[in-house]
């Protein structure tokens, strides 16, 4: 029987391998459970994917083949998949599906489709040229290898750089990683966001050519929130314009700045104080600073950076995909595939980075049968 090993025990591995049954799998998982991240993901409900699946919602080098993945294994085939299996899940948040009550429901799933030998706290050292997977639990030989072991975001549930190291070791070009889905630490002009830890408000959040409508949440070490999460995806160095009003109310001359903004008191006084107004009456404002006052509407800095990789909920960046073939295969090494967040296919939050860890393992499965059979 042909030997399959599987790198990783999260979705892109688990998905991967209940559809390559004929084989001998094995999945290697360095975690001492499967399917961690998914365990914990879109508040223990797993947001699985999103009505509007496309490539405008990732940030790739390669949008048109994430667009290929997509036509090969859709969101609607996701959904089907996952209905034949007894999950129909359930759209919130306008455009966001989920599990109906947990995401152990997925996971039971997956875990009922395993035909895998699954080997738990099993480090991967590293891949030979034979295709030998070297481990801290000794070598698994191989005739195919799918590496799906995802970034090294989130340590605490396993979080590696093991993939990236495989593909490099096979001369794959890594684009570069960054944390991505994370919180922005701030310069000392923003100290003043620190001061508002846990005043959350709706906001436009605008990174380049990309506008996010959504909460923003000030912390303790800077700014986060849904929309500075995805805006973290698409920033990389430079500013961000935040709108933290979609236009001024009409200000009563006779009465306080501060009781006419539609926004948390806290906040409002906060920022008057950042921009160098005294909190007064409105018609004792100058014209300066009336103008000022628009800087609500459009507010614009330069992050410091982000929270780094231990607060980041995805990698951005991965194994470039136009190395690997229309099948995930590898066109540096046959018989090595990629599925998954190792890969340059970064999505958005709700949803997106899901999907394409099941449509890229999907896909996989699709070249590590056609490559078996020519074996």
């Amino acid at each position: 029987m042909k030997r399959v090993i599987i790198i990783g025990g999260g979705a892109a591995g688990l998905f991967a391998a209940s559809f390559l049954k004929k084989y001998d799998v094995t999945i290697l998982e360095h975690n001492d459970a499967i399917a961690k991240k998914i365990a914990i993901s879109g508040g223990g409900k797993c947001n699985i994917t999103n009505r509007h699946i496309s490539s405008s919602h990732y940030h790739s080098s390669h949008p048109k083949k994430i667009e290929q993945i997509f036509k090969e294994f859709s969101n609607k085939e996701l959904l089907a998949w996952l209905g034949k299996k007894g999950c129909k899940p359930v759209l919130k948040k306008h455009n966001q599906y989920f599990c109906p009550k947990s995401s152990y429901e997925l996971i039971a799933i997956l875990k009922k489709e395993q035909a895998a030998n699954i080997v738990l706290q099993c480090e991967v050292e590293g891949v030979s040229e034979d295709l030998q997977v070297h481990t801290s639990k000794g070598t698994f030989a191989a005739d195919v290898v799918l590496v799906a072991s995802g970034g090294i975001s989130y340590k605490k549930v396993g979080g590696s750089g093991i993939g990236f190291e495989i593909a490099k070791s096979f001369g794959h070009t890594i684009v570069p990683l960054a944390p991505a889905l994370v919180g922005l630490s701030v310069q000392r002009e923003q100290f003043w966001f620190k001061e508002l830890s846990g005043i959350s408000l709706k906001a436009r959040v605008e990174v380049g050519e990309k506008v996010f409508r959504d909460d923003i949440l000030f912390t303790h070490r800077g700014i986060s929130g849904p929309a500075i999460l995805n805006a973290s995806l698409y920033w990389q160095k430079g500013h961000i314009t935040i709108a933290f009003l979609p236009k001024l109310p009409k200000l009563l001359p006779h009465k306080q700045i501060s009781t006419q903004i539609p926004l948390p008191k806290r906040f409002t006084k906060k920022f008057l104080q950042s921009i160098g107004i005294e909190d007064k009456k409105v018609r004792e404002l100058g014209k300066g600073e009336l103008q000022k006052l628009s800087l609500l509407t459009s507010y614009s800095f330069a992050p410091a950076g982000t929270f780094g990789y231990e607060r980041a909920e995805v990698t951005r960046g991965g194994v470039d995909l136009d190395e690997l073939d229309e099948l995930m295969q590898s066109r540096l090494k046959k018989g090595l595939f990629f599925a998954g967040e190792v890969c340059d296919a970064t999505g958005e939050l709700g949803g997106y980075n899901f999907q394409w860890a099941f449509s890229s393992a999907y896909v996989a499965t699709k070249g590590i049968d056609r490559y078996l059979k020519n074996l």
